[in-house]
């Protein structure tokens, strides 16, 4: 299962606004996962017109209240998988995502736009795919892909937009 991670997308309009690198690989996907600041349902809409997507919702995501969870629990082609938004900050994170999500192999989060692809306590993969849209410090725009076999990650990416 191939799967491609986004988070803070802060797109209003729709999905049209991601570059069209990544509208590519989503098209090539078997699912999208989200991690939070959609910002606006027509931007949901899209992406689950392009395939089965899981989402949480973000800070700034007021119009999906009630719409989206603020965290996920998903098993995925074998898989248990978490996602949430603020993952709070760097220091402790390993711990506290552990302890919050203790039987998810990864950890799929957003919010600091920093991309990260990092094994935490017990083997557990944290994983923010950073920002498609906003780089804000970052060097590059990024987004995620995730390939999930028998039970197991059998590749992961960061990739530039």
């Amino acid at each position: 299962m191939r799967l491609a991670a986004l988070a803070d997308t802060h797109l209003r309009a729709g999905v049209e606004g991601l570059p069209g690198s990544v509208l590519e690989v989503l098209r090539g996907c078997d699912g999208i996962l989200h991690a939070g600041d959609l910002v606006s349902g027509a931007v949901l809409g899209g992406l689950r017109a392009l395939g089965p997507v899981h989402a949480v919702l973000g800070n700034n995501d007021h119009e999906l209240r009630g719409v989206l969870p603020e965290a996920l629990e998903v098993v995925l082609a074998g898989v248990p998988l978490a996602m949430v938004h603020d993952s709070g900050p760097a220091r402790g994170r390993p711990g506290r995502m552990a302890r919050r999500f203790p039987g998810a192999r990864i950890v799929v989060f957003g919010h600091s736009h920093v991309p990260l692809d990092e094994v935490g306590l017990g083997g557990q993969l944290l994983f923010n795919p950073g920002s498609p849209t906003q780089r804000r410090s970052q060097p590059v725009a990024t987004f995620g892909i995730l390939r999930l076999e028998a039970g197991e990650v059998a590749e992961r990416a960061i990739l530039p937009v």
